[in-house]
């Protein structure tokens, strides 16, 4: 049975347990009481962790790159997010959502846009920067629907050319394939920060400093970055990075954030447009019209009714983040990338490694294939031993991909280990 509200706050170890929220009953239990940032912790520690989550233990869940379940100091800030403005018909307060994540993802608050998605930020990234006809954006061949199909549409409607690069299994070499790319008719970099195919950790601050120095326009992928990584946005120099945090940070479903470097906001075109990204000084009932321009911040990339509950929750992943510590669970999940990893290739040679082992190149993403088995046969197998992992499709890679986040163990690991040894032993 999987841990209830309920029985998390009693395990608080808090006189007051009923009257905490959870995010206070989390932060309170001695057990988290944890050596400094540069330590290590036991596993002891992230099975408390572990307590956190609503997640069925009948499942050893592998797939966080596609959703990253809630914690329940998130669920109850949602839930009480929505019943505040419910009951009161409060509006305001979303936007304090924007001040977190700058201060996560090290932007300036008015750099920050909400958004719903990834997908979202992509488009008004794609469509926002100045490209005319056979301008050419070069993109990578591991991308998602999110960042391809956005890019693909221009490309018909506005005859963009695209170009592909084909990410190398050292980072030096990455970025001398995508140098070698860079022709005249080159305008912007538009690839993943963290293929969501098999995880790859890209060079991006190094691409971003070749493409500054070529005059280039840089727009990053980085859905699986924040929550994965510590980010310093502004260390890594892009113009634009769209990413959501219903991932790696574990936070509601239908948020998201796009960062436009503050100099860059008069460069990227906004489209859709709507109340809060306007300065307010319209008027339809005059004569003429009085028009209105854009919010000097990244608010002019979005408007409109927000939802309260939502934000908050944002707010509340990463006040859990930040109380077990960004640093510690960068090393806790590129640890076990490390451990899904190593345990595959320890299989032999019939598990052909997609993701690179350079340290550097390799995070919380494994992708791989079975040699002699379809990928989407071994797929089906683990669901019915309730292995939870990803089929990847895309792009003809016909593979699989593990991703693992803080509430995963090694037990967790050995499962899908284990399940891979016994399909190689004759099971096709």
């Amino acid at each position: 049975m999987p841990l209830s509200r309920k029985s998390f706050l009693r395990r608080a170890s808090v006189l007051a347990a009923g009257s905490l929220t959870a995010m206070e009953a989390f932060a309170a239990r001695p057990e988290l009481r944890a050596p400094g940032d540069g330590e290590e912790v036991s596993e002891d520690y992230w099975r408390t962790v572990r307590e956190a989550f609503p997640l069925s233990r009948d499942w050893a869940y592998l797939n966080n790159g596609t959703l990253g379940p809630s914690p329940y100091p998130v669920i109850e800030a949602v839930h009480a997010g929505m019943m505040e403005g419910d009951r009161t018909g409060a509006y305001n307060g979303y936007e304090d959502a924007a001040k977190s994540l700058a201060r996560f993802v090290g932007a300036d608050e008015g750099e920050i846009a909400l958004t719903h998605n990834a997908t979202e930020g992509i488009n008004i990234g794609c469509w926002g920067l100045p490209l005319r006809r056979g301008d050419e954006v070069i993109l990578s061949t591991h991308e998602h629907v999110g960042n391809a199909f956005p890019w693909l549409n221009r490309q018909k409607l506005h005859r963009i050319v695209l170009r592909a690069v084909d990410p190398a299994p050292t980072a030096g070499e990455t970025l001398a394939r995508i140098e070698a790319m860079i022709g005249p008719r080159t305008k912007a970099i538009a690839i993943p920060h963290i293929p969501c195919t098999q995880g790859q950790v890209m060079p991006v601050a190094e691409i971003c400093r070749l493409a500054k120095s070529r005059g280039l326009f840089t727009m990053i992928d980085g859905a699986h970055g924040p929550g994965m990584l510590q980010l310093d946005l502004h260390a890594m120099g892009c113009d634009v990075y769209a990413s959501c945090c219903h991932k790696w940070m574990l936070g509601p479903k239908g948020t998201g954030f796009l960062y436009v470097r503050k100099d860059f906001q008069s460069v990227l075109q906004p489209y859709f447009v709507g109340g809060g990204g306007d300065t307010g000084v319209w008027n339809m009932a005059s004569v003429p019209i009085k028009t209105t321009d854009y919010a000097d911040s990244a608010h002019r990339y979005y408007g409109g009714t927000q939802n309260l509950g939502l934000w908050r929750g944002v707010g509340a992943a990463i006040r859990f983040f930040e109380t077990i510590g960004i640093e510690r669970i960068q090393r806790r999940v590129s640890s076990l990338g490390q451990y899904t990893q190593d345990g595959l290739l320890d299989l032999g040679d019939r598990i052909e490694m997609l993701t690179p082992t350079e340290a550097r190149a390799r995070a919380a993403i494994t992708g791989f294939r079975i040699k002699g088995m379809s990928y989407d046969t071994f797929f089906k197998r683990c669901m019915e031993q309730h292995v939870r992992i990803r089929g990847v499709a895309e792009n003809g890679l016909n593979a699989l991909r593990v991703s693992t986040h803080i509430y995963n163990s090694h037990a967790d690991i050995d499962r899908l280990i284990d399940l891979v040894s016994e399909n190689l032993k004759g099971k096709r």
